[in-house]
């Protein structure tokens, strides 16, 4: 049985729905804003968290109905005919980032309210999760605070052969976010065919994600598509399929598929089809942070997962913080 069938008639009742914004000052330049879905309905609370980055489109809200009894399907369905901006967002993924708070916080009441966790609904066991530090700041700094910690870098113009090979030697690199498919952010890289032949060469056992495909990068990239990934282009297994290759990983952000069904569905054929899989993050201030790390311990606990414990966004490199990986989640709901 599909993933998603195992859930599509769990019991739901929404007796009321409302929202909350949490918000950190990241810099004098970007306050980062979430908001909170809560759902809640005999006796129970499902939550789901909105990462949309832009904060100004979390100054509206659609106003949600509660619909009583259904089922986690038919509530699903009918959020397609929810208006869930007031105009247009600043990004175009901001649309699935909502659908999905909105459909976390469902599945996450429906398994409380049937007492079980989405494990047990899918009749998956909930293992310890490796985490990989994603960081744009010192790596070096982070590895001296934590020598075992595992890295995630997103590779920058002056990266030369020199500061590569130092940090190949570390051998804690596990991940080089290219991000050739990221538009109009403070993190867009143009693809650069030269820094992508350092990246292969220098880093022969790391995953490469999201790296163009085009000219001469593509040549570069020939014959290496196993370690290739892809996250920001991916919101359906449909994206998948497009791709102009057989990658031998992928990203998967549960906010990106919007919905519980797209997602599963992606996981489902990735695992068919022989693509590894880890977990990726989208800076959750709450509850959206706990939920990714229980979707990782249940599909794809052993990857290089993005999905490291919040307080790894709170400050520097230190001593104390919680190390990979983490424990197994035993709660219910997701």
């Amino acid at each position: 049985m599909a993933l998603f069938e195992r859930l599509r008639d769990l019991e739901l009742v929404v007796e009321d729905v409302r929202t909350e914004q949490r918000s950190v000052e990241v810099s004098t330049e970007f306050t980062r804003v979430t908001t909170l879905v809560v759902l809640s309905g005999g006796g129970q609370e499902g939550r789901g968290e909105d990462v949309t980055y832009t904060a100004e489109d979390h100054e509206w809200f659609p106003s949600l109905e509660a619909p009583g009894a259904s089922s986690l399907g038919a509530f699903s369905a009918s959020l397609d005919g929810l208006a869930l901006f007031a105009g247009e967002p600043a990004m175009a993924a901001s649309r699935d980032y909502r659908r999905w708070a909105f459909e976390s916080a469902a599945l996450d009441l429906a398994l409380r309210q049937a007492g079980i966790s989405l494990g047990e609904a899918v009749e998956r066991e909930y293992r310890p999760v490796r985490f990989v530090v994603s960081t744009r700041g010192d790596a070096f700094a982070w590895l001296a605070a934590a020598p075992e910690l595992e890295l995630k870098l997103d590779p920058e113009p002056e990266w030369d052969s020199a500061f590569m090979e130092r940090l190949a030697a570390t051998g804690r690199v596990r991940v080089l976010d290219l991000k050739a498919y990221y538009r109009g952010t403070v993190v867009d890289l143009e693809p650069d065919p030269a820094l992508y032949r350092r990246v292969v060469e220098l880093f022969p056992d790391v995953v490469i994600e999201d790296a163009s495909l085009d000219g001469e990068c593509g040549d570069v990239l020939s014959g290496q598509e196993k370690r290739l990934s892809f996250d920001a282009p991916i919101h359906s297994v449909d994206d998948v399929r497009a791709l102009s290759i057989e990658p031998g990983w992928m990203n998967i952000k549960p906010s990106r598929f919007g919905t519980v069904e797209r997602l599963l569905e992606c996981i489902e054929y990735c695992d068919a089809n022989g693509i590894r899989l880890y977990g990726g993050g989208q800076f959750e201030l709450d509850v959206g942070r706990r939920q990714i790390q229980a979707l990782a311990s249940l599909f794809y606990p052993d990857g290089p997962n993005d999905v490291a414990p919040s307080e790894y966004n709170a400050g520097g490199p230190r001593a104390g913080l919680p190390q990979s990986p983490l424990p197994a989640p035993s709660a219910m709901g997701l």
